[in-house]
């Protein structure tokens, strides 16, 4: 790395074993089976992820979660191992993702509970500083799969801006789907929230108005103000939403092959750029960066701090 970073990530959430199997022409009737060219054994979670990503770019981070009691318990924890030294362990099964991919590039997904649902604001807490440095920020991922945790968002994101972080979350799409009683359990806490970073259909979802730039827009008022709402727009790039201000990033065309993790690495790119000082413009595109490399490597791997750099000057 070129440049000191002061400051300190803090991804919390879902970190799961995720089993990528491709590509499933036809779904196999009871009874039978099927062979498939391809599989993959990776740690992910959406939390897991970004903190791979930030790994590889050798930014100072720790990763925040639980871990199960299983085989796959030690294994998961040696991709993460100084931050796994933290993790509360519970007597259950490792969290698991099976994720099948379509011939369309689309995915299905097949996951258990395990340890991610029994994470809990006390164990985020105990695994955090009582105080933040300057520009320390904490990203929330998973929101809706580490359930137990989920019911503690006010308080805990209340607990957050009071010790001085910056908070940034990643909701996901809610496996239940949307609805009214969801978006109001979710503006409790939008104010103590300064970065909300979703997709294209989860803003749609969350504000449930009919246009992005309105949904955008509207999410961005009901959030503390220091942030904005970020949008990943998949190969149109990525879109920032304040209030008054709108940003936006064009993403280069490359050979997709595996979309999975892609939001989580933009997650990665962006707020390591903002852990750098760096202007919003420039953070969409860092994001948008580290998710074309990852998306275009198999087996995966993330952008290393000078390829990184490198792929920002040819933009």
């Amino acid at each position: 790395m070129d440049r000191a970073i002061n400051a300190t990530l803090y991804v919390v959430g879902n970190i799961n074993v995720d089993l990528i199997m491709s590509t499933l022409h036809h779904w196999p009737a009871p009874g039978t089976e099927t062979m498939l060219e391809h599989s993959e054994l990776r740690p992910g979670g959406s939390a897991g992820n970004c903190a791979l990503a930030l790994d590889a770019m050798h930014v100072p981070h720790r990763a925040v979660a639980s871990q199960g009691c299983d085989g796959f318990a030690s294994w998961l924890a040696g991709y993460f191992t100084d931050s796994a030294a933290h993790w509360p362990r519970y007597q259950c099964e490792t969290s698991l993702t099976v994720a099948v991919t379509h011939p369309d590039k689309e995915r299905s997904f097949i996951s258990n509970q395990g340890h991610i649902v029994r994470l809990t604001a006390e164990d985020v807490l105990q695994q955090l500083p009582l105080r933040a440095q300057p520009g320390d920020t904490v990203l929330l991922c998973g929101t809706f799969l580490c359930t137990t945790l989920f019911a503690a968002y006010p308080q805990l994101l209340a607990t957050l801006q009071q010790r001085g972080f910056v908070v940034a979350v990643d909701t996901g799409w809610p496996p239940q789907g949307w609805s009214d009683e969801l978006r109001q359990q979710l503006q409790i806490w939008l104010t103590d929230c300064d970065y909300l970073l979703l997709n294209e259909v989860e803003t749609l979802g969350f504000a449930g108005l009919p246009t992005l730039e309105a949904s955008a827009r509207a999410l961005a008022a009901q959030l503390s103000g220091n942030g904005a709402c970020v949008v990943k727009c998949g190969s149109d790039g990525a879109q920032l939403w304040q209030p008054d201000h709108h940003l936006q990033a064009a993403a280069r065309a490359v050979g997709v092959i595996d979309t999975i993790g892609a939001g989580d690495s933009f997650n990665a790119g962006f707020l390591s750029a903002l852990l750098c000082g760096e202007p919003h413009q420039l953070a969409l595109q860092w994001g948008i960066e580290v998710a074309a490399h990852a998306i275009s490597s198999s087996p995966r791997h993330y952008p290393d701090w000078q390829t990184l750099q490198q792929r920002i000057k040819e933009c």
